[in-house]
């Protein structure tokens, strides 16, 4: 999971990006970057850390240009320590390319292979960025057949990546001198969204990114979601062209981004982000009422935030008085995107605080929206009842996740999942919860897609059945090798 935007404007695009970067912060916190091409001249700023703190005066000063491209990022491939993994990525041939992505490739050691014995390319980091960027520009330097590119050669390049690369890929990249290029995976199993404004001269002005949110708040108009396979290509002077460079798409979005990863006021893939958290809370509700009595509950609590929509629902839904009963302290970061594990067990205390006068003497049926390692939960009910708590029912808005998560999430062992072979109330026990409840898969699935046409979501870390069919049990034992040494 990491967060991508590009612009293409006909003024200075620097402080649209950072702007834009602000918003999808929530989509990483390790490192970010910004790009901006002036002409055939690209300038770029990366660092360690969040956007307000990565960048200068001087950084902004330097970023000169009406095209560009940002990044924040949250490690799942390559080391969160080292800047020089941080994203944008740059080649110099053909014509010179800076790439962002968010996703996982899930082909990299075959990948590795191929680039240096076949295409005769150097990559200097671990990062699978790094080599989509390689592919991408092998693949054009294939295609190009005089002094000039064209869309065409740009689309077969992108066909031919989609032949190579395997994984989750929302990809933006600029080409010097000529313009920005913007493709999905053909499952699109990250989201891409396309905006667009125009100016007072009549001029088009484009934006592509991770989140609607972002679109929205540069007042630009929502065109549509980049399709899975699609490639859109937008020149320097603002034309776009569009193409499906995928042989046979099919769009199966990532379930986690409306779980958790995405801000509530987003929609993707024709999807509120919100809405399908109040029906979550829906189906949550009609779950719990199977499973326990509901005489055995005081009061409703969210793990703020994003389990607030899902938690209301359910005490609406149930009848039961809905309370907040911890303060979250906004200037830590989200716990589930640390890089570590002991940095997410450090800031779980420091991230939220349960106020005593809500939780003396009640038995508490506390929603969340996922539960991964369990690290957070487990305080969590200890805070509460530290704090008075009766007894504490334990709820997640998903279902349990047990397997690992190879398309963008950092989940890669088993071993690290509280759920993985675990029978529930060995999942209570764990937890230090009188119950445990989990939303069903296929009310999961349901609350999600309502009233659109898509009909397949990626389950993979709450079923073990992975979209792209290439994930193999060899497969997920050689990343929890490489990822845990």
């Amino acid at each position: 999971m990491c967060g991508i935007v590009g612009i293409v404007s006909t003024e200075p695009v620097n402080q649209q990006i950072y702007d834009s970067l602000l918003l999808l912060q929530h989509r990483g916190q390790d490192s970010t970057g910004i790009a901006t091409a002036d002409g055939p001249v690209f300038h770029m700023a990366k660092a360690r850390g969040q956007v307000r703190e990565a960048f200068r005066t001087r950084d902004m000063r330097s970023l000169i240009g009406n095209m560009g491209l940002g990044h924040v990022r949250y490690t799942t491939k390559g080391a969160a320590e080292r800047e020089e993994e941080a994203q944008p990525f740059y080649v110099n041939a053909p014509y010179g390319i800076i790439l962002v992505h968010n996703g996982n490739l899930t082909n990299t050691r075959e990948l590795s292979g191929d680039l240096f014995s076949i295409d005769r390319r150097h990559v200097n980091s671990t990062s699978d960025t790094e080599m989509l960027l390689n592919v991408l520009a092998t693949e054009l330097q294939g295609q190009i057949k005089g002094l000039e590119l064209d869309p065409d050669q740009i689309f077969e390049a992108v066909a031919n990546v989609h032949e190579r690369v395997e994984g989750s890929y929302a990809v933006i990249s600029m080409i010097a001198g000529y313009g920005l290029l913007a493709f999905r995976d053909p499952f699109g199993i990250r989201p891409l969204i396309l905006g667009k404004r125009v100016t007072e001269a009549g001029r088009d002005e484009w934006i592509v990114a991770s989140e609607s949110l972002t679109l929205e708040n540069g007042d630009y108009e929502i065109v549509r979601d980049v399709e899975p396979g699609e490639a859109i290509f937008i020149t320097l002077d603002g034309e776009m062209i569009s193409r499906q460079c995928a042989a046979n798409p099919v769009l199966i979005p990532c379930s986690f981004e409306y779980v958790y990863l995405a801000r509530p006021d987003s929609v993707m893939n024709g999807i509120s982000v919100y809405e399908s958290r109040l029906r979550m809370g829906d189906r949550l509700a009609d779950t719990v009422a199977t499973h326990m009595p509901l005489g055995d509950i005081d009061v409703v609590m969210p793990i703020p935030d994003s389990s607030r929509p899902s938690a209301m629902q359910v005490a609406q839904k149930l009848g039961i008085e809905y309370r907040e009963g911890f303060y979250k302290n906004r200037y830590v970061g989200r716990t589930f995107i640390m890089p570590g594990q002991a940095e997410r067990k450090r800031s779980v205390r420091q991230k939220l605080n349960a106020m005593g006068t809500e939780f003396r003497g009640k038995n508490i049926l506390i929603v969340d929206d996922s539960i991964v390692r369990g690290t957070t939960s487990q305080q969590i009910v200890q805070m509460a009842r530290d704090a008075g708590a009766n007894k504490v029912t334990f709820a997640s808005a998903a279902p349990p996740v047990r397997y690992p998560h190879v398309y963008g999430i950092n989940m890669p062992s088993r071993q690290e999942l509280i759920a993985h072979g675990r029978k529930i109330p060995e999942i209570a026990a764990e937890l230090g919860a009188d119950h445990m409840i989990y939303q069903e898969v296929a009310d999961l699935q349901a609350a999600i897609t309502e009233g659109t046409s898509i009909e397949q979501l990626d389950l993979s870390c709450f079923t073990g059945e992975y979209v792209t069919g290439t994930v193999t049990e060899e497969y997920l034992g050689w990343v929890e090798r490489t990822q845990l040494s």
